[in-house]
């Protein structure tokens, strides 16, 4: 991970003292097992240029987390994305020039704004190229993003998902690098430490003097607050965000927490958001939760359910409140969320209208329970994209003929729509998705399943509609077909 600050024109010499660090040493810290490194590469009054490198310890990353134990965590992109650990780590080493304040005697240069242009990366983003761009380009700045080639010797995507960056422009190095700690991790949308009030006060540190013109205000402080009290907490002391919130990749999760931890149906995903200019915004999950709830409701028989990926548990707690449901399993094969759930099921003990609490249970789609057998109803909420689609006819055969539900939800997300979202031909909603399939691609599929299982289905759509595209989820609802008796 990396930074490159050029300097180009009359005084550009300046800038090492802005950044007071001499052009003739080279700046080399290790610090909680981080090396980070500062060198000028050109030093002269026309042209200065300046690499700033990190190097975390890879199994520093991951010492001493929840998941430390967890294999994975030491295959991730973490050591190498420019995200907001980059920027804890150069944060000292650029103090002096973040903060404006060299030496007496180059103050006056502290609001000097030099030809400058600004590579980093790689930086790992769902963000759509133009929305990159446009982050950017209201700042004044020419952009370049570049793409690496992959080639792979089976079928994956042919493009990288990570992108290089490269900004021209005229600006001060005290705000080219405050916008810089401020959008990167915009761009990467993942934060490695607890999300507080404080990151509000970094907010209007780094943000003064442009960000209250920067028409994309509301992505940057959602993205960067996450929390939804956050995001309130920050709209009492600004005002609103009247910015409509872009359909991209809003939030990672609802909650911060450990993304292993949590279930492919909590995650939250490209189509965070579904907007309608005349309502207030409301999230695509929430009305998948609500579509799923109202078909519960009206079925005849709904006494035992069971929620399958149910992940922090928030679609089975929305399904206790139903009248005649006796019993709700709520599976999950993560034993972060199965306790995020427990936790939830916990607060609503003695509510109100609760008709039946949850139980948390750990289970899987691949292996066979037979506590699953012969249910009223059985969900998939945004489950099947996560699986490979070589593997789910052999897991949807489980389902349909061995745990025969009564009735069987799916959804999913409809691939013609992730065009209205101005999202790139090959990209998913989400990093985790192994396909995203078109409403005739999943009407076929439905129909081969339904077929073999003695079911029959329909299909609806979840979401604003947009004519040629339908709505972003698709819902598919199975209905065992009564046994014909010799």
């Amino acid at each position: 991970m990396h930074l490159i600050l050029k300097a180009s024109g009359v005084n550009a010499g300046v800038v090492s003292h802005l950044l007071a660090k001499n052009p003739n040493s080279v700046y080399d810290r290790t610090d909680k097992g981080v090396r980070v490194r500062m060198v000028y590469t050109k030093a002269s009054e026309e042209e200065t240029e300046v690499l700033i490198h990190a190097e975390p310890d890879p199994v520093d990353l991951v010492r001493g987390t929840p998941d430390g134990y967890d294999i994975t965590q030491y295959i991730n992109d973490r050591e190498f994305v420019t995200s907001s650990l980059f920027c804890s780590y150069i944060r000292n080493a650029l103090g002096t020039a973040l903060n404006g304040k060299p030496k007496e005697d180059y103050v006056q240069w502290v609001d000097h704004a030099f030809e400058l242009e600004l590579k980093f990366g790689p930086v790992a983003s769902d963000l759509p190229d133009r929305v990159v761009e446009e982050l950017f380009s209201c700042l004044g700045y020419d952009i370049t993003v570049e793409r690496g080639e992959s080639a792979y010797s089976f079928d994956l995507k042919n493009r990288s998902t990570v992108r290089h960056i490269t900004l021209r422009g005229k600006q001060t190095v005290q705000q080219a690098l405050r916008q810089l700690f401020l959008l990167i991790p915009v761009l990467d949308n993942y934060k490695h430490y607890f999300i507080s009030e404080d990151e509000i006060d970094k907010i209007n540190r780094y943000g003064e003097g442009w960000l209250d013109v920067h028409p994309l205000k509301g992505l940057i402080v959602r993205r960067t607050l996450h929390f939804a009290e956050l995001i309130r907490t920050y709209e009492r002391q600004h005002g609103a965000l009247d910015d409509q919130p872009l359909r991209v990749g809003q939030q990672r999760r609802e909650a911060q927490g450990d993304q292993k931890g949590e279930s492919k149906s909590d995650q939250a995903t490209t189509e965070e958001v579904t907007v309608d200019s005349s309502e207030t915004p409301v999230r695509l999950n929430d009305l998948r939760y609500r579509a799923i709830t109202d078909i519960v409701a009206s079925l005849p028989e709904k006494r035992r359910i069971v929620d399958m990926g149910a992940g922090e548990g928030k679609l089975s707690a929305r399904l206790a409140y139903i009248l005649g449901v006796e019993s709700i399993l709520a599976v999950e094969p993560s034993g972060q969320s199965r306790l995020r759930a427990m936790e939830r099921f916990a607060k609503m003990q003695d509510r109100a209208g609760v008709q039946a609490m949850p139980e948390p249970m750990l289970g899987s789609l691949f292996y066979f329970d037979e506590q699953l057998q012969h249910q009223d109803v059985m969900i998939l909420c945004e489950v099947i994209e996560h699986i490979e689609a070589y593997r789910l006819n052999g897991i949807m055969e489980t389902i349909l003929k061995e745990y025969r539900p009564q009735v069987l939800l799916v959804t999913t997300p409809n691939k013609e729509y992730n065009e209205v979202y101005a999202m790139e031909q090959e990209q998913f909603r989400h990093h985790d998705h192994r396909f995203e399939w078109t409403r005739e691609e999943f009407n076929g599929r439905c129909a081969e399943w339904a077929e073999k299982g003695n079911y029959d289905y329909e299909i609806r759509g979840i979401g604003e509609e947009k004519e040629g595209y339908g709505q972003p989820t698709q819902l598919a609802m199975f209905t065992r077909r009564k046994e014909e008796h010799v």
